[in-house]
Parts: C-alpha cells; sequence; structure tokens
C-alpha cells in the first residue's frame, strides 16, 4: 500500500499539491507552500517531484533522488512534504495523479497549487480541464505572467467559477470547478536562472515522459 507523505492513510487532512520538475526546488516554490498554508487554510503542502516533465527537455535535468534531496532542504518547514509519489503511483499526467491520489486517499482533501505562468499554458496539458473538475485550484501571482494568465484560455474558460480572494480560505471545501487568483509578495526565484548559473550537466539520453510544464 502506498501511504501518504507524513502522515496515517486513516488520517483527515485539507492538503495543497504543488507538482513539478523540482529542477531545482528554491524559495520560490517554498514562498508560494507558505502563503497557501497561510490563506487557504490548509494543513499541509505536498511537493510532487515528478521524474520528467514531457513538455521539458531530458538534457539538464538532474536525476530524480538529487532533485528530492535538494527539494528537502529548500522546504524547512514541517507542513511541507517532499514527495516522489507520482512514480510509485505510475502516473504520467496531473489529471491521473489526482484521480489516483482521490482514490487512494479519500478521506484527504486535495487542492492544487499552481504560479500564473502554468494557468497561462495550463490548456496544453492533457486532459486540462479534467483538472479544474477534480479539484480546487489555487493560482499565485508570479512576476511577468499575471496580465496574460488571467486572460488565458483556461481563465476565460472557467470565468464562472472564479472564487474572489477573499472567500479564497474556504476554496479547498468548494466542489470543483473553483478557483482563486492569489496575489501576494512576488517572489523573484526562477529555477531556468538558478540551472543558467551552474556548470552544465552531462547530457542525459534516456526519456521518461510524464506531465507538462509545471512549476
Amino acid at each position: 500500500m502506498i501511504a501518504a507523505p507524513g502522515l496515517g492513510n486513516g488520517a483527515t487532512r485539507r492538503v495543497g499539491l504543488l507538482g513539478g520538475s523540482f529542477n531545482p526546488a528554491h524559495d520560490g516554490h517554498r514562498h508560494i507552500s507558505l502563503e497557501a498554508l497561510r490563506r487557504l487554510g490548509l494543513d499541509e503542502v505536498w511537493w510532487l517531484v515528478s521524474p520528467q516533465n514531457p513538455l521539458k527537455a531530458a538534457n539538464g535535468m538532474a536525476p530524480l533522488a538529487a532533485r528530492m534531496a535538494t527539494a528537502r532542504k529548500v522546504a524547512r518547514h514541517r507542513r511541507i512534504k517532499v514527495t516522489d509519489i507520482e512514480t510509485a503511483l505510475g502516473t504520467r499526467y496531473t489529471a491521473d495523479t489526482l484521480g489516483a491520489l482521490q482514490s487512494r486517499f479519500p478521506r484527504l482533501r486535495f487542492l492544487w497549487l499552481m504560479g500564473a505562468d502554468n494557468l497561462r499554458q495550463i490548456s496544453r496539458w492533457r486532459r486540462w480541464t479534467a483538472i479544474f473538475a477534480s479539484v480546487p485550484i489555487a493560482v499565485f501571482d508570479r512576476p511577468a505572467y499575471s496580465l496574460s494568465a488571467l486572460n488565458s484560455k483556461a481563465a476565460l474558460r472557467f470565468a464562472a467559477a472564479r472564487v474572489a480572494p477573499e472567500n479564497a480560505a474556504g476554496l479547498i471545501d468548494r466542489a470543483p470547478p473553483a478557483w482563486t487568483f492569489v496575489r501576494c509578495r512576488l517572489h523573484p526565484a526562477s529555477a531556468t536562472e538558478i540551472r543558467k548559473e551552474r556548470p552544465a550537466a552531462p547530457a542525459r539520453t534516456r526519456r521518461r515522459p510524464t506531465e507538462g510544464t509545471r512549476p
């Protein structure tokens, strides 16, 4: 049986899910997670460290074990859980991961967390409308992306399901589709910029297709 990260399978929790490559994890991920814990009434945030996103090149992708180790160092909070549970579930796409998590942990309530850059392009993800239909979603402001995100295909498609910021604390209790846009102090950290500052790593030739361009 696959155990829920950091808690017993029978426990009831309100869990925010932040998925992505975390290549590498950085303080921007932690900033979003702490804001989610503070504003959205969550018990925990899980960082879903994926094996490999299919919309991102495998070249330059650090091994999963290294990304997990870095994420644990960055998280530095007892209510932020770093997990590679997608590997154990055998899921490749967010919609499938959400379905598997809800099936295995029916007593947990889940809420999807993402940056504004991902709202802008979530319509490229596989079965993206099913994501909105599965769980409530909180979208966090990110530098230079807010305007385009709020005018994106997904934002316009689900405009009627948008929840006002003052009601965000109860978002996880709403039936999906339900989403909100969280304006908060912008954090400049970028995994892309961090990788640019690092020495080039040897090319990796093996590809493991997983999910889209998540934060």
